[in-house]
């Protein structure tokens, strides 16, 4: 599904280089559900931009599905990022004069998909918010965008899909709620990969990669963690 192998991102800050990620090396299979966590600038949101094709490796090679991603073209990496990855965001990014249908049908329109509409309105029935599809961002709670944001993402059955720290806009409760739709997708057949800092949303994953200073300092599946 995917392999990273010796991935690294520099930026340039000025005439210094700042070492983002360095020399990051593993393996995610399908149907997985893996948190990646660690503090403030260790690395884990550039991670996952890569992941998630909205950033390219300075070094390295990303293989997704035997696709070289490292390797592409912008034009290349869009259509891999409309059609394969799916992306939940904390602050939702949902168009604020759309409806919660029509938020969640803009990836189709890109991708012209027939029976767009049809096709939305059963993301958002996975979601449990079929009866919501005609309010706009603003007559909904933080949970209920949150869960627009995952229909969306999740609406062009993608490879995978990605959420950088879907929870942290949430209550404790609502976000406990959010993590359990992302489990039902994982029982369902769909890879997930979350950064969070919360250690009690990281707790309901399979699998924990930990980072510090741009590396990986751990990997552990749910059997290593309850050892």
């Amino acid at each position: 599904m995917i392999q990273v192998s010796d991935l690294s991102k520099t930026y340039q800050l000025g005439k210094v280089p700042v070492n983002a990620i360095a020399d990051i090396t593993f393996r995610i299979n399908i149907g997985e559900f893996v948190a990646i966590m660690g503090s403030s600038g260790s690395g884990k949101s550039t991670l996952l931009n890569l992941l998630g094709c909205l950033d390219q490796p300075s070094s390295g090679k990303y293989f997704l599905e035997n696709s070289d991603i490292s390797s592409m073209k912008p034009d290349q990496l869009a259509d891999i990022r409309n059609k394969r990855i799916g992306f939940v965001f904390q602050n939702f990014n949902l168009l604020p004069r759309a409806s919660a249908l029509e938020n969640v049908e803009l990836p189709l329109i890109y991708g012209r998909v027939k029976n767009s509409r049809a096709v939305a309105l059963e993301s958002l029935k996975r979601v449990g918010l079929y009866e919501r599809s005609k309010h706009r961002p603003n007559e909904l709670s933080g949970g209920e965008r949150q869960r627009v944001a995952i229909a969306r993402a999740i609406v062009n059955n993608p490879a995978i899909v990605l959420a950088d720290e879907p929870t942290g806009n949430l209550d404790s409760q609502t976000g406990s709620d959010i993590i359990d739709i992302f489990s039902r997708l994982n029982l369902e057949g769909s890879t997930i990969i979350i950064v969070t800092h919360e250690k009690d949303i990281a707790a309901r994953t399979n699998r924990v990669i930990e980072m510090r200073d741009g590396r990986i300092n751990r990997d552990l599946s749910v059997m290593e963690r309850n050892s």
